[in-house]
C-alpha cells in the first residue's frame, strides 16, 4: 500500500465511519421507527485550521491530524492524535492533556507517558477500566495504555508485518487502523493490510476472526470464507455482533458470533446387504 493510496483510503473511512457509529449509537426506537437522529455540534477542543501540539483548555489546544476518538463512562474523550504521533485525553470540560507519546516523535517505545513513542496512531478504543487501546498504523501493533498512561505493546512486533496468529509479539499485522473492546476485554483489529478483522483476547492471544490474509475481495460467510477490501473500522455492540467499515468494498459489513456447528468425519463400518 503506497502512499497516496494509505490517503485515499484514509479520507474514504471517515464517512463510512460515521455511518457506522450513527447506527450503533442511536437508541433501538430511532432505529426501528427510522428516525433522523439531530445532533447541535460544538468545538470541545482545538481550533479549526490550527495544527500543533499545544496541551489546553478548548481552542487552547491543538492537534495535528486527529483520526480515532473514543469515550469512557465518565465523559473523557481519547484522541489519536495522528500527526503527533501522540494519544491524547480531553475530559467533558474540554481540557487536553497528553496521555501518552511525545509530540513530533514518532517511533516505537513502551513506557509512561512521554517516554513512550507511536507511529501515526489511527484508531483507539476505551475499556471500562479506562485503558485504551490503540491501532499503532505505522508500526503494525496493537498497544495498550493504562489510565496512567503506561504503555505496552500487547500485540505484534515494530517494524515487522504480516498475518501470524500467535502471542504478544509473535503475532503479525499490517496497518492496522482501528480497534475496539468488548466488556470481556476482547479488542477487535481492522487489520486493513491484510483485508482481515483479528482478536485479540486480554492475554495479548491473536487470532483471525474473519478473512483470508492477503486475500481481498467482498464475500459473505463465516471465518477464512468471508472477504473484505481495506476494512478500516470496526466497532463491537453488547452482544459482540461487530460492525466493520469496508472502505475498498464502499459497504458496511456485520459479523453475528457463530458457534458452530462442527462437523468432524468419524471411521464407521457399513454393513452392505446383497
Amino acid at each position: 500500500m503506497n502512499i497516496s493510496e494509505n490517503l485515499a483510503w484514509k479520507s474514504a473511512r471517515r464517512w463510512a465511519t460515521l455511518c457506522v457509529l450513527a447506527w450503533v449509537m442511536a437508541s433501538p426506537f430511532d432505529r426501528a421507527q427510522g428516525q433522523t437522529v439531530q445532533y447541535t455540534f460544538t468545538t470541545l477542543a482545538g481550533m479549526a485550521g490550527s495544527s500543533g501540539s499545544a496541551n489546553g483548555t478548548g481552542s487552547a489546544a491543538r492537534f495535528n491530524t486527529p483520526y480515532g476518538v473514543a469515550v469512557d463512562s465518565a465523559g473523557n474523550v481519547y484522541v489519536a492524535d495522528n500527526g503527533n504521533h501522540t494519544i491524547r485525553k480531553v475530559s467533558a470540560a474540554g481540557v487536553v492533556t497528553t496521555l501518552a507519546g511525545l509530540a513530533g516523535s514518532g517511533g516505537s517505545a513502551d513506557g509512561t507517558g512521554s517516554a513512550a513513542r507511536f507511529s501515526l496512531p489511527n484508531g483507539v478504543a476505551v475499556d471500562s477500566a479506562g485503558n485504551v487501546y490503540v491501532a499503532d498504523f505505522n508500526n503494525h501493533t496493537i498497544r495498550k495504555v493504562t489510565p496512567a498512561g503506561v504503555v505496552t505493546t500487547l500485540a505484534g512486533r515494530a517494524g515487522s508485518f504480516g498475518s501470524a496468529d500467535g502471542t504478544g509479539g509473535a503475532a503479525r499485522f499490517i496497518f492496522p487502523t482501528d480497534v475496539a473492546v468488548d466488556s470481556a476485554g476482547n479488542v477487535y483489529v481492522a487489520d486493513t493490510g491484510n483485508y482481515a478483522i483479528r482478536k485479540v483476547t486480554a492475554a495479548g492471544v491473536v487470532t483471525t476472526l474473519a478473512g483470508n490474509a492477503g486475500v481481498s475481495g467482498s464475500a459473505d460467510g463465516a471465518g477464512s470464507v468471508a472477504r473484505f477490501y481495506r476494512p478500516s473500522d470496526v466497532v463491537v455492540d453488547n452482544a459482540g455482533n461487530l460492525y466493520v467499515a469496508d472502505s475498498g468494498n464502499n459497504t458496511i459489513r456485520k459479523g453475528v458470533p457463530y458457534a458452530g456447528p462442527f462437523i468432524t468425519a468419524q471411521p464407521i463400518r457399513v454393513r452392505i446387504k446383497r
